[in-house]
């Protein structure tokens, strides 16, 4: 049995053959109606969410099989010890999904289920948004072999961003992170990937003109909100967010720092709009940015699949 924390304990070729898999799926839905027919899906939710549970509820049906959803706050996790009621729930399902706050709480989860688990998004990774951006190169490019630009916080998306990368051993991820949050990966993880030669980190201090050559030679710019969505209306985070908005405003990709670029945008949404990118950028690649977003819903297929039938 096999969980999916994150990318470590899944090959290349086996990260292709999902992305590959998800691509047909998009194709010939008909194929896999009932592929998961009688399968029966967990999700769990300590984190607000639109797109992951909209996407693996949708992608578990299109499959055949149902979901039963929790909110962590309406669970007995906030009250029991959490093995045995990990293990109860194992019993009553085939597969576990969960949007949880700490990557300890996810590799409790991972060590202690008896079903197939997936990491749904934590403070560190977030492999399934990952694999939709991915199977969206691979629509749009033909091929991973692209430069890729992220340009924001060094969080979750772009942590599963430079395994991604370093893993596959094709294209190059270039990171302008003058933002830090709080992870799990240090800097033996992000020095490993360097290794690689398929993620270069770029130098924060670099002027906006740097940055701008940067980009132009770039085929995706990447970006993602500077502030976490559950932070971001919160009055008690307000001083916080205030600072992290005014050090990232010069970062905000929008129509002067793309105008010699020809690279298309993408956002994991939800966006704020304003501030990590532009409405007009926004509005110019919209098609792509709902891609991205609906190919949450394929790649997520594509990983249930795969972990209950292969």
């Amino acid at each position: 049995m096999k969980n999916m924390l994150n990318f470590k304990n899944f090959s290349a070729e086996e990260l292709m053959a999902i992305i590959a898999l998800a691509q047909d799926m998009k194709a010939e839905p008909e194929k896999y109606a009932h592929s998961l027919e009688g399968k029966k899906l967990y999700t769990l939710f300590e984190k607000t969410s639109t797109r992951t549970f909209l996407s693996f509820t949708t992608g578990i049906t299109e499959l055949g099989g149902s979901y039963f959803n929790q909110l962590w706050e309406d669970s007995n996790f906030v009250l029991g010890e959490p093995v045995s009621e990990i293990r109860y729930v194992c019993r009553n399902v085939d597969i576990i999904m969960a949007r949880l706050i700490k990557n300890e709480t996810v590799e409790l989860f991972g060590r202690n289920v008896t079903v197939p688990f997936i990491n749904g998004c934590d403070n560190s990774y977030h492999p399934c948004q990952i694999l939709a951006d991915m199977l969206t190169i691979m629509e749009k490019f033909g091929t991973l072999d692209v430069k890729l630009m992220y340009i924001g916080a060094k969080n979750n998306v772009f942590n599963s961003l430079v395994e991604f990368f370093a893993k596959m051993g094709q294209g190059t991820l270039y990171g302008l992170t003058p933002l830090v949050n709080d992870t799990v990966c240090d800097d033996a993880f992000y020095e490993q990937a360097k290794a690689t030669g398929h993620y270069v980190e770029l130098d924060p201090s670099m002027t906006m003109e740097e940055a701008k050559s940067y980009a132009d030679d770039m085929d995706v710019l990447y970006t993602d909100t500077w502030v976490d969505m559950e932070f971001f209306n919160n009055p008690d985070y307000k001083e916080q967010k205030e600072e992290t908005l005014a050090k990232m405003m010069p970062y905000q990709i929008n129509d002067d720092f793309i105008k010699d670029s020809k690279a298309i945008v993408l956002h994991d949404m939800p966006m704020h709009v304003g501030f990590e990118i532009s409405q007009s950028v926004v509005d110019k690649n919209l098609d792509h940015i709902l891609d991205q977003a609906e190919n949450r819903r394929h790649a997520e297929k594509a990983v249930m699949y795969t972990l209950l039938l292969k």
